[in-house]
This record gives C-alpha cells, sequence and structure tokens, in this order.
C-alpha cells in the first residue's frame, strides 16, 4: 500500500481526462485532489486572483487548506470560461448563495451533452431550489448529478477512508463520477434519488448546529442519540413531503452524513452550534469561523417552508428560536422535552398513528 499521502500511480491504465472544479474552499480543494492524485488534469477556478496565484507557485491553498500541498496536474485560473471549455467534466463547488449567479453568469460557455456535478450542500433562498434544480434550469442542455454524503474535506485531503453517493439520473454520469473519484480510500455509490441525496445533504446542516449546541453544554451521550435519530426524522419526515424516496434517509448521504456532521467538531455547523452553547453571538461565531456554514441560511428556509407545507419540525422550530428569536436554551429544550411523545419511526406506521 502506498504511502498515505501520497499520489497514486495509475500506471496509464486508467485515460487522463480533462476535469474542472468550480470553487476554491475546502470541498473543492479536496476534490482537485482526489482528481489530480487519480492521474487526471483539473482545471481549478476560483474569483480570487491571489488565491490561483498561491497554489500556481506553492501548490497550497492557505485560506482553506494550509497543511495540504496539490500534487498531479492541476491547473488554478480565474478563467472560468477556459476551465469549462477544456473540461470534459465539470464539479461545481460554489456556496448555494452564489451558486446560480456564477452559473448564469457563464451559462453559455457549457456545452450540450457536459456533465455537471454539484457539490454544494445548500438551498436556494427564492423558490426553496436546491443547486441540481438550478443547474437544470440555467444549463438544461446538460447532464446533471449530484455528490452527497459524509465527506469532511480534512479527513478527504488525508486519504482517510471515506464514501460518498453519486446522484443522477443518467447511469453515465453515475458511471463517470464513480471512474474519476473511485480510489483505494474514496468509494463511491450510486443512487437515483438526486432530490433526496440533495435535500439530505442540506438538511443535516440544521441538525450538526443542533448537535454542537448539545456538546457544549454537555448534554450526554443518551441526548446525543437522541437529537440524531430525532433529527433524522424529522429531515426525513420533511424530504418524502416533497417526494424524496424515505429509503434515501437510511445510506450514506442521509443517516451517515447526519452522523459525521453531528458528531465531528472538524464539521463547520457543529463548530458554530458549540460556539453558540458556550455563550458567543451568532454573528461572532460565524466570523471566527471564516468559512460557509450553510445550515445557518438552511435553518430560515427550511423552517418557513415547513410551516408553509405543514410539517411538524421541532428541531427547526426550536434551533430558530434560539438563534434569531432570543430565546432560551433551556427553555427550548424544555419545550422539546415536554411535547407529544408520537412515534418512532413513521414510515412503517399507518399514517393516523403519526403526527
Amino acid at each position: 500500500m502506498p504511502e498515505k499521502n501520497a499520489p497514486q500511480d495509475n500506471g496509464g491504465a486508467v485515460p487522463v481526462h480533462d476535469v474542472a472544479v468550480l470553487g476554491g474552499g475546502s470541498f473543492g480543494t479536496a476534490m482537485t485532489k482526489v482528481l489530480a492524485e487519480n492521474g487526471h488534469r483539473v482545471h481549478f477556478w476560483m474569483r480570487d486572483a491571489a488565491q490561483v496565484e498561491e497554489i500556481s507557485t506553492t501548490s497550497i491553498n492557505s485560506r482553506y487548506m494550509p497543511d495540504v500541498k496539490l500534487s498531479g496536474d492541476v491547473l488554478p485560473t480565474t478563467d472560468l470560461a477556459e476551465a469549462v471549455g477544456k473540461a470534459e467534466i465539470v464539479f461545481v463547488a460554489i456556496p448555494s448563495k452564489a451558486f446560480r449567479a456564477v452559473i448564469r453568469e457563464h451559462c453559455d460557455e457549457f456545452r450540450d451533452g457536459q456533465i455537471v456535478i454539484s457539490l454544494t450542500k445548500g438551498i436556494e433562498e427564492h423558490g426553496f431550489k436546491l443547486m441540481s434544480e438550478i443547474l437544470q434550469e440555467e444549463i438544461p442542455r446538460c447532464r446533471i448529478g449530484v455528490l452527497s454524503g459524509p465527506n469532511l474535506a480534512g479527513e478527504i485531503v488525508n486519504r482517510d477512508l471515506t464514501a460518498t453517493v453519486i446522484a443522477a439520473k443518467d447511469p453515465d454520469v453515475r458511471r463517470t463520477a464513480q471512474d474519476l473519484l473511485g480510489c483505494e480510500y474514496f468509494r463511491v455509490y450510486a443512487n437515483v434519488d438526486i432530490y433526496g441525496v440533495e435535500l439530505a445533504g442540506a438538511l443535516k446542516n440544521i441538525y450538526a448546529i443542533v448537535a454542537g449546541l448539545s456538546s457544549a453544554l454537555d448534554m450526554g451521550e443518551n441526548a446525543k442519540a437522541m437529537l440524531i435519530t430525532r433529527g433524522l426524522a424529522e429531515m426525513s419526515r420533511f424530504a418524502v413531503s416533497l417526494g424524496a424516496n424515505p429509503m434515501t434517509f437510511m445510506g450514506l448521504a442521509g443517516v451517515g452524513d447526519l452522523i459525521v456532521t453531528c458528531t465531528s467538531s472538524k464539521s463547520r455547523n457543529f463548530r458554530v452550534g458549540y460556539a453558540v452553547g458556550k455563550g458567543q453571538n451568532l454573528d461572532d461565531a460565524v466570523a471566527d469561523l471564516g468559512q460557509v456554514a450553510e445550515g445557518i441560511y438552511t435553518l430560515k428556509l427550511v423552517k418557513e417552508k415547513s410551516e408553509a407545507i405543514g410539517i411538524y419540525m421541532p428541531l427547526v422550530r426550536g434551533l430558530y428560536e434560539i438563534l434569531y428569536g432570543n430565546a432560551s436554551i433551556k427553555a427550548v429544550i424544555n419545550s422539546l422535552m415536554m411535547a407529544v411523545q408520537n412515534s418512532d419511526v413513521e414510515f412503517i406506521l399507518p399514517r393516523t398513528i403519526t403526527q
């Protein structure tokens, strides 16, 4: 077995592909590293010219991955048209708030039938749109997929064992992602439920903030297990009401991603929740993080959507009251514990039993 942090040598057995990664954050950097070490040529796009210059000269993205050196054929650039134009497959790791604007601005650069895979776990504010829906609207001539799962970027770049899910209707999109990304430490499973996989990836960030609060308050392991499993019930209930497959939430993109983000201090959303639980205000916690914690934005959108369609989500409502309504954490926890004790696993019980 090769050295853990050494690039792989495919010995010429695997064809070299030109791929683009759009977005120079931690996950975009991690996927760039995997793709390059798998022997592919990576056109790595980001807006910041200084960031591009740094990676070009040092192979290090110091803002997001200061201890990681990118090896292999990595070509940093600020020219999105050039990156997309040269790529057979495009991976998009742009934060949700800027996702549509960037894709719309450059929609003419994408080709008919080009594979475009979203790596972003978030929801657009207007219209409650997921990133795959934005791609379908802005570049409908492309073939769309979504990558999601328990994928902490800091562990991927260390070549720690990791699994992910590629979701797409087109089997060729699923196979292509598996061939490009799969290696001895990064396993790629397939799913056809794009909406469920993507929605799971966005929703779990909310419950990671809740878990961070719980940890900061030393609520105990029993409480942690309760919050994770009730979070799973809550997010799957919401997603199924919007058309997702409940079984998706039993897999890596659902319970797998939920577990890792709710139990690891490497999770950005967990760290925000932990800081708030220790008494820091939300704005300062986010500023100290220095990166995007998608759960902060997702929380507001999911609360509004769940109330609009009549889905009971007590953890979402409680977290919203803590972060935005000035409610005390203790008061919210007490109200949650006094709520009606309804069914545990509702998808195997008659609908009349559930709340």
